[in-house]
């Protein structure tokens, strides 16, 4: 299992040497891993539907209590199944939709990475870990939005998503935090059986409502739902996949999985209800009045994420049964829909459907299966996408505000079919409309994805057993206890989600036949857009960029001295602060046991310091910062450091001698600074050392702790297998801190090389 989680990244890593190796056709070979990834998962659907989930446990880090935990269970096995599935077809789909494009083996190389962080996401039994795989998504995904990175649009849309979701993944950080400090851990399967527990804690209100905050952003609920139709600057594959199978759900997957805990609090319900219930409203009526395929589909999508998150904050069986239907519906026809839209625009050059007509005669495939999906989006039997409306429509009758609720479902789904029709009636038929490129029929590579989606959601509509035993194991995970065995029918009898269906079916037939006069018509709502989120987004940036200029030009102008001065006094009043109002300043001289050199150096040290201030020759400061640093080092051999002495020494002679060879020909300095600014630093210079002054003497008024040299002696070898302790130090119990000084040490050489190498290739 942990292969198979780490899978995406290690091919990632391996992408650009199989396209060097094999060129384009290298994406057949990396369509494998997720393609055995998702025969991988298939086979855990048999013990998963026995009710029990299964874990796997891996020491990371044992001296610290550190593991990696995963949790297989029916919602993860779910994802885990969408992930790896249609991950199989994006990548194929790339391969032919890139076909030529010199970057193509980099955005393969981002899905394989976004595919593993997904993965990540679904499968850990860790709060913490999940929250490490969710900003990769997060990261990943800003890579991939901003796939044509030399267009303006496309960078600021994956800006836009990377600020928004990120900024919610620090919400969500400290949810995660206080969620971990209420149930005393951070796994899943212990904190969901203290729900009741941790509903009575005192801080369950704002950990529930930073949880909710992270949430939101990432699957696109009102008011943050503006970034994700923006994502569509991104190529087809990325729409495919990120912002309709996957990373979109990730919201809804930790809403679903924290479930369990949350059932039965009044906050979590009703805003749960509420944002679900507004973001399925405004969604379907955006997609409606929209006139691009790829903006369409992105508004459908954000009014299906708000009915799955309206569906789990309704809870019980009938609602929590229809939001996994509904998100495995979701998943195939979505994702089946962007590809084909995709391919319309790749062999027409337009994805608007005001330029587009009778295309089915030059891509008959794509409009069969485009068809076929768009019934599902509709909700037409007897594809999937209907069994899941009337799931649907069934779970929020479930609801005390079941009328209310129940005019938003008829809504979205008139809305829903006029998508459909827009979508797949619009660009095939009627009179043939000229394009900007000769239209034709895809290649095999691009035509393949929607085609078996599609005809994946006919086949589990017409049979839905195949799916039954998933969609009972994924619900009984929602739940918290296994339900009984569902039946899932295109046929139910006569009764009121049916009759729903055929009068949204009606009236949403009669809005896509009536909706080129009605888009004229309400052509002025589209001005109300200035006034929506997307337009405080913008305000908020541009105040942002305002005050960061401001800042920067007060705090940041150029002058060191002004640096210090900032950092001098900041420290001065924060230290000053804490220790005043915690601890308290203790302090008493005493110079019982003062040798007559420590005076001698203590002189040097306050005549070199003093001399470096007022000398108006450079050399001269060279020279007694250097007197320094030699004072530094007899202090270090006076108590036993010779190793830290020989250091200072050979390091303060290098300085002294690079500095007199680049500062012996400037001229001495020059005054500046006023009298006052020069008595203001002083006094400054003179606080702070007496506050560091006091801050030593109040430490050590304190009992000392126990010496750490005697540790390091007794523990050297037996732990850390050693005997040169200085070595020990620095690579098992520094092991970080000497790991960052390599980096660093690194960075620096490669900086010299690259300086070096661009001065040689000099004309």
């Amino acid at each position: 299992m942990l292969l198979a989680l780490m899978s995406g990244f290690i091919a990632a890593f391996l992408v650009p040497w199989l396209y060097h190796q094999q060129g384009e056709r290298a994406v057949w070979w990396v369509a494998l891993l997720p393609a055995a990834l998702f025969v991988y998962f298939l086979g855990f659907i048999a013990p998963i539907s026995q009710g029990d989930p299964l874990f796997f446990h891996y020491d990371w880090i044992p001296s610290l209590d550190i593991s990696l935990d995963l949790r297989l269970d029916g919602l993860s096995l779910l994802f885990a199944l969408l992930v790896s599935g249609i991950g199989t077809l994006v990548i194929v789909y790339t391969g032919s939709y890139l076909a030529g494009h010199p970057d193509q083996h980099k955005l393969v190389m981002y899905l394989c990475a976004f595919m593993g962080s997904m993965l990540g996401v679904v499968l850990t039994n860790n709060l913490m870990a999940m929250f490490v795989f969710w900003e990769l998504t997060s990261i990943t995904s800003y890579m991939l939005i901003g796939f044509y990175h030399e267009q303006e649009k496309s960078r600021k849309s994956a800006l836009q998503g990377l600020f928004v979701t990120v900024g919610g993944g620090l919400a969500l950080m400290a949810g995660i935090v206080l969620l971990g400090q209420i149930a005393g851990s951070y796994q899943f399967d212990q904190i969901i059986s203290q729900g009741s527990q941790i509903q009575q804690h005192p801080y369950f209100l704002p950990m529930m409502l930073l949880i909710l905050l992270g949430a939101f952003t990432k699957s696109a609920q009102i008011p943050f739902h503006f970034w994700l139709p923006n994502a569509m600057a991104a190529p087809t594959p990325v729409s495919s996949f990120l912002h309709s199978a996957t990373m979109v759900k990730a919201g809804v997957y930790l809403l679903a999985r924290l479930q369990p805990a949350m059932a039965g609090d009044t906050t979590w319900t009703l805003l749960l209800v509420v944002a679900g219930a507004l973001t399925m409203l405004v969604g379907s009526v955006m997609a409606v009045t929209s006139t691009d395929l790829k903006r369409i589909l992105a508004y459908t999508t954000i009014a299906s994420l708000g009915t799955l998150i309206l569906l789990i904050g309704i809870g019980g069986e009938a609602a929590l049964v229809a939001a996994m239907v509904f998100l495995l519906a979701h998943a195939l026809y979505k994702g089946a829909l962007f590809m084909a839209a995709g391919t319309v625009d790749h062999e027409t050059g337009t994805k608007d459907i005001r330029q587009l007509g009778g295309l089915r005669r030059a891509m008959p495939q794509t409009a069969i299966f485009m068809s076929l999906a768009a019934l599902a989006l509709a909700g037409i039997p007897p594809v999937l996408g209907f069994i899941a409306k009337e799931s649907m429509l069934t779970g929020l009758l479930m609801s005390p505000w079941q009328n209310l609720l129940l005019l938003v479902g008829v809504i979205s789904s008139i809305c829903f079919v006029a998508c459909a029709g827009l979508v797949a009636i619009k660009p095939f038929w009627g009179i043939e409309v000229a394009t900007p490129k000769s239209p034709h029929e895809a290649p095999f590579a691009m035509r393949l994805g929607f085609s078996l989606l599609a005809t994946l959601g006919l086949m589990f509509g017409l049979i839905p057993s195949l799916v039954s035993p998933l969609i009972d194991a994924s619900a009984s995970a929602v739940i918290g206890y296994s339900i009984d065995p569902i039946s899932l029918s295109l046929w139910h009898g006569f009764n009121l989600p049916l009759l729903m269906s055929f009068l949204a079916f009606t009236l949403g037939y009669l809005l896509f036949k009536y909706w080129d006069k009605l888009a004229v018509k309400f052509s002025w709502a589209k001005a109300l857009l200035n006034y929506g989120p997307e337009k405080g987004y913008e305000q908020f940036m541009e105040g942002l960029v305002s005050f960061s200029k401001w800042i920067t030009a007060k705090l940041q102008n150029g002058y060191l001295s002004n640096y210090i001065l900032t950092i001098f006094i900041t420290t001065i009043v924060l230290v000053s602060y804490a220790i005043g109002s915690k601890v308290g300043w203790y302090g008493s001289l005493d110079f019982s046991g003062v040798e007559v050199y420590e005076l001698l150096i203590s002189g040097i040290i306050i005549a070199v310091v003093g001399y470096a201030c007022i000398t108006e020759q450079r050399l001269g400061a060279v020279a007694a910062i250097g007197a320094l640093g030699f004072c530094m080092a007899l202090i270090y051999v006076f108590f036993s450091a010779p190793d830290l002495a020989i250091t200072q020494v050979l390091i303060e002679t290098l300085t002294v001698i690079l500095l007199v060879f680049v500062l012996f020909k400037l001229p001495r300095f020059q005054r500046l600074s006023s009298s006052d600014v020069r008595w203001r630093d002083a006094l400054v210079a003179i606080i702070f050392g007496g506050m560091m002054t006091l801050l030593v003497m109040t430490v050590t008024h304190f009992a000392e702790p126990e010496r750490i040299s005697d540790y390091l002696i007794e523990n050297s070898y037996v732990i850390a297998k050693g005997r040169n302790i200085v070595n020990v130090i620095l690579v098992d119990y520094r092991a970080l801190d000497t790991l960052g000084e390599i980096f660093v040490l690194a960075l620096a050489a490669i900086g010299v090389t690259a300086m070096i190498k661009l001065d040689k290739d000099k004309p």
